[in-house]
């Protein structure tokens, strides 16, 4: 029996780089048989021809499918929502449709779980972007290589391949504000990685923006360590010595009738914003982990599949469905 490969890629407003994306799509997937292939398109409440254009590549290869969000959940909900329509294949990967994730770099991960991988993490040597993204990602993956309790892989996104063990064991893991980076290494199992260069987004503008990757970040550092709670007590710690040694100070200098000079006003100042705002950060620290306990304890889907389009002959090509993990 076949191998089955499913490659699932969330997509919103990707108009620009669809057509390029399938025909690119297509040469891989014929060089990888006999291995049967399914791409898992996820449209991710797309306003522009996004969805048109995906429909019609289905019409056009049954290989193609879409699963239809009824909103836009975010890119980390409709890579979920995917990897769960994967559920059955052999293998997955995942990867983006901005073209920034070569289509070519499948056969490589193909060839390392054929080899034995249950997990292939494809690693970023070096980005073609510049300006304030790239100084922004570098330091991201810094600053969560320092702060995460878990060790995960540097300069790594979702760019990679499951089995279908690995694929499973993800799908089970129920927290809705997701890092799937840090979740497939928290998985464990055997996992091998290979290289590249992530070029420049060739065509249209990035999706993401500024406020999106700046939450994705949040969600890296506090999904996967608990070192700025730990630092803020530190901090905490440190100043109330730094008080308690003041004000003995203060005490001794009084009891030995030594004249105190009075604070001025700009010293008081500073120490009340100083202390004020490291308050302020620690209640901003909690809220942050404290939001997540109340994300989870409502409960509520981290998707909703409005359509699923499968084969074109069939006239039952749509479903309507919830989902969640």
């Amino acid at each position: 029996m076949p191998q089955r490969l499913a490659v699932v890629i969330p997509v919103f407003n990707e108009a620009e780089t669809l057509p390029e994306l399938c025909r690119r799509l297509k040469a891989v997937l014929d060089r990888l048989l006999p291995v049967e292939s399914t791409v898992i398109y996820v449209n991710d409440g797309s306003r522009d021809a996004s969805l048109a254009i995906m429909l019609a590549q289905r019409n056009e290869d049954a290989r193609f499918t879409v699963l239809d969000l009824s909103r836009n959940f975010g890119h980390q909900a409709s890579l979920t929502a995917g990897l769960a329509s994967a559920e059955g294949f052999d293998a997955v990967v995942m990867m983006d449709g901005d073209l920034q994730d070569p289509p070519e770099l499948i056969a490589d991960l193909v060839a390392s779980w054929q080899a034995g991988a249950e997990v292939v993490q494809a690693v970023r040597d070096g980005r073609d972007e510049t300006g304030l993204r790239r100084i922004g990602f570098w330091a991201f993956y810094l600053l969560l290589d320092w702060i995460t309790d878990f060790p995960l892989p540097a300069r790594t996104g979702i760019f990679g391949l499951l089995n279908s063990q690995a694929l499973h064991e993800l799908n089970k893991l129920s927290e809705n504000n997701r890092f799937l980076p840090g979740l497939r290494a928290w998985i464990g199992f055997e996992q091998r990685t290979i290289h590249y260069q992530r070029p420049d987004r060739p065509l249209g503008q990035p999706k993401q923006n500024l406020w999106r990757l700046i939450r994705y970040a949040v969600d890296g550092f506090v999904s996967f360590s608990y070192k700025p709670l730990r630092l803020m007590i530190t901090a905490g710690s440190f100043i109330s010595c730094c008080g308690f040694v003041l004000a003995l100070a203060f005490v001794i200098r009084r009891l030995l009738g030594y004249e105190i000079a009075q604070i001025g006003f700009t010293t008081l100042v500073t120490l009340m914003l100083f202390l004020g705002g490291v308050q302020l950060v620690a209640i901003g620290l909690l809220g942050e982990y404290l939001g997540r306990v109340y994300d989870e304890l409502k409960q509520r889907p981290l998707y909703i599949v409005r359509r699923r389009y499968i084969n074109p002959l069939d006239t039952k090509s749509y479903v309507e469905q919830s989902g969640g993990v």
